[in-house]
């Protein structure tokens, strides 16, 4: 449940947006893209979001379900335009992002009285953003949702920190720490965790995310690879997989998405942060988000070979 937008892309990297010619266009935002890489994991998958009632819209609806997302709780807002995003392309570590999300954005007009809570009580996974609760009506349908989850299954918090959607960080924390309280499983950047927690250092920060209500806290350090704590007091500490970044935009969702899958799949937090990192090491390696995000064959011949060979990305 989160965002939704297209993604307007450079096909050339290196090059400041204000020259670049060329554009691809893919299906984005963060819950879309989590979505997208736990369904080409071979999960079953949908998402819960609305779009504009307009021509991107209707291609977003169609790249769900080529992605074999279901699409059936993406409804559409009369009057406001589907968000588009543009980035430019740096490597290594240097994407910015401009978000065009004006007036409003319509994944931010979902209502409780519309969300199908049912479904979202009975999933095995519930995964939520961080920008779903930067305002009303979403901040409250989200909420709702994570209040009839009442815990169950497995309830992730993607803390998803976008500071150009608040107007101050201590909001956030506001409602990060009533989200918390619903969740399992939390999962961030440091950036992101210094937000919900005060917690910079991922140790302290993990150890805080516990405290605040969830059974497992991912700390993301990018460069510096991963950091997993849960309840019974296990950690886990991963170097990233050697991998040359080409976009590091997506990687974070593909990490996402193979973590809900190694969730369901019930192995051990070891395993799971292994096979999450290599699933986030491989989109890295490409262009694409969404489009990108690797097939199971892709992330165990990536373990296999200890890094991430660059190559073009397979499409089925």
């Amino acid at each position: 449940m989160g965002r939704i937008g297209v993604d307007l892309y450079p096909l050339q990297a290196g090059v400041p947006l204000a020259d670049v010619s060329t554009f691809g266009k893919f299906l984005g935002g963060s819950a879309s893209n989590v979505a997208v890489a736990a369904a080409r994991l071979g999960r079953r998958v949908a998402v819960v979001t609305r779009t504009g009632e307009d021509p991107f819209g209707d291609y977003l609806h169609r790249e769900l379900r080529q992605f074999g997302v279901d699409d059936r709780w993406v409804s559409g807002v009369a009057g406001l335009p589907t968000p588009v995003t543009f980035c430019e392309i740096f490597p290594p570590d240097d994407f910015p992002l401009y978000f065009y999300r004006r007036p409003k954005a319509p994944d931010l007009e979902m209502y409780e009285a519309e969300l199908d809570l049912g479904a979202i009580a009975s999933a095995r996974v519930f995964w939520m953003t961080g920008t779903g609760l930067c305002a009303e009506p979403s901040r409250s349908a989200t909420l709702a949702a994570l209040r009839r989850r009442a815990k169950a299954g497995l309830t992730v918090f993607d803390l998803d920190w976008r500071p150009m959607f608040w107007e101050r960080a201590e909001q956030a924390r506001e409602f990060y720490a009533q989200a918390l309280a619903q969740a399992t499983v939390a999962v961030g950047n440091v950036d992101e965790v210094e937000i919900a927690t005060g917690e910079r250092e991922p140790l302290a920060a993990a150890r805080a995310l516990l405290a605040a209500g969830v059974e497992l806290a991912v700390v993301k350090q990018g460069p510096k690879g991963v950091l997993a704590m849960n309840g019974a007091g296990e950690a886990v500490e991963l170097p990233p997989l050697p991998v040359t970044v080409l976009n590091g935009l997506g990687a974070g969702d593909a990490f996402g998405g193979a973590l809900c899958h190694g969730m369901l799949a019930g192995w051990e937090l070891e395993r799971t942060m292994r096979y999450a990192n290599a699933a986030g090491a491989i989109v890295a390696s490409r262009l694409e988000c969404s489009s990108a995000m690797p097939f199971p064959h892709e992330v165990e011949a990536a373990l296999a070979a200890g890094a991430v060979t660059p190559g073009a990305v397979t499409h089925g």
